[in-house]
């Protein structure tokens, strides 16, 4: 047995309905920001920002694979 339902209402309605939260003003929040930096470009303090932000990141990365890389060429021994 096969039972079809057709609900027909809004996306809105649909969260609403499924008690999600409203993100209307988070989106519309990012929206304006990203038509800030198409319009006006990146600054100076918000390149500052993504680098801050990723160097740490980045840099536990980079002493990983470097660790996986000696580890791979000396055979599993460790440096020390």
């Amino acid at each position: 047995m096969k039972v079809t339902i057709n609900i027909d209402c809004t996306p809105e309605e649909a969260r609403a309905f499924m008690g999600l939260p409203d993100l209307s003003p988070v989106h519309a929040a990012y929206i304006d920001r990203m038509t800030s930096f198409v319009s006006e470009g990146l600054t100076a303090a918000d390149v500052e920002k993504m680098m801050r932000s990723w160097m740490p990141g980045m840099a536990e990365g980079m002493e990983q694979w470097r660790n996986a890389f000696w580890s791979a060429a000396s055979g599993g021994k460790t440096q020390g």
